[in-house]
């Protein structure tokens, strides 16, 4: 039974290459990119925006190789600065869907050798029909960098108080050396008690002199 609804822009009929091997057709399709194409929180396909896709359907004998591009904008967050990215992509991708009733040496399965295949990662023909989706979106996650940045030399924000050191490369803290803080709190200490010293002398020159 077909479960795939051909209405998807993402399922595609091979009905025209009637199991001929060596015909071909290419198909040419723009889409809306539906969730998942991406990864979460990072980088990604935004929802609803176009994908460009350009394919090639070969039939041979175990079924249907499928070649093409996919060409998208991604936007994410630079993981540096924290500024929104935005990207072109564009990805090659090839898969081969199996018919229904063969293996991937071509043979003829039973249902004991389908149940075996089912473990493996191996895409079929539905009828006519295949889904594109799962192949385009692995490549299209494949390709996306784990760790975006808006551009390569970005200097990302100050640790000390999250200036954007991109727009003020100077920028800059005066920070003391933690080894020589205690040594300033005895100087300070110090210089109180020099203080309190002059000022008992001054007092006893001036009660010395009224004598």
């Amino acid at each position: 039974m077909n479960r795939l609804d051909h209405r998807d822009p993402l399922v595609f009929d091979t009905h025209e290459l009637g199991r001929r091997p060596g015909s071909m057709r290419e198909v040419s399709r723009t889409l809306q990119a539906p969730e998942g194409f991406g990864i979460e929180d990072v980088i990604g396909v935004p929802v609803g925006s176009e994908i460009a896709l350009e394919l090639r359907l070969e039939s041979v004998v175990e079924g249907v190789l499928v070649t093409g591009t996919a060409e998208a904008e991604v936007t994410g967050e630079c993981v540096r600065c924290l500024e929104p990215v935005e990207d072109e992509l564009d990805v090659d991708f090839q898969e081969l869907y199996y018919y229904p009733e063969t293996d991937e040496r071509g043979r003829a399965t039973s249902q004991d050798d389908e149940s075996d295949e089912d473990e493996e990662e191996t895409y079929r023909l539905e009828g006519d029909f295949f889904d594109l989706e799962p192949v385009l979106r692995d490549a299209v996650v494949l390709a996306l960098p784990l760790q975006p940045v808006c551009r390569e030399d970005c200097l990302g924000l100050c640790s000390e108080c999250g200036a954007l050191l991109n727009e003020d490369p100077d920028h800059h803290h005066d920070a003391v050396d933690p080894r020589w803080a205690a040594l300033q709190g005895l100087s300070a200490g110090h210089g109180d008690e020099g203080d309190e010293k002059t000022s008992d002398t001054r007092e006893g020159l001036a009660e010395n002199q009224e004598k």
